[in-house]
């Protein structure tokens, strides 16, 4: 792969999971610890109604649709960062 490329990959991973994190951050306690490798619903103790008032405002974000099935797949917000990346990939 092109190193540029790769670069700019690395910088797309790291500005969604940014986002996803100042999202997190006024659904969670200030003491919650939020890194790549924070499992969504064990580590932030998110109900169910939570995680997809998060969803619903990651998709207004990125301006992308998250397919169902794809939530299912995703524990971690680096597994989020991932799909989002995909998702925009797709839909550009």
């Amino acid at each position: 792969m092109n190193s540029s490329l790769s670069t700019q990959n690395d910088d797309g991973i790291k500005a969604i999971m940014l986002e996803i994190q100042n999202q997190l951050r006024s659904r969670t306690s200030d003491s919650t610890k939020i890194g790549p490798q924070t499992n969504i619903t064990r580590d932030l103790g998110l109900d169910s109604l939570a995680i997809m008032d998060f969803i619903f405002d990651l998709e207004d974000s990125f301006d992308i649709s998250i397919p169902m099935e794809r939530i299912a797949e995703v524990q971690t917000i680096s597994d989020l960062a991932q799909a989002i990346a995909i998702l925009q990939k797709e839909a550009a």
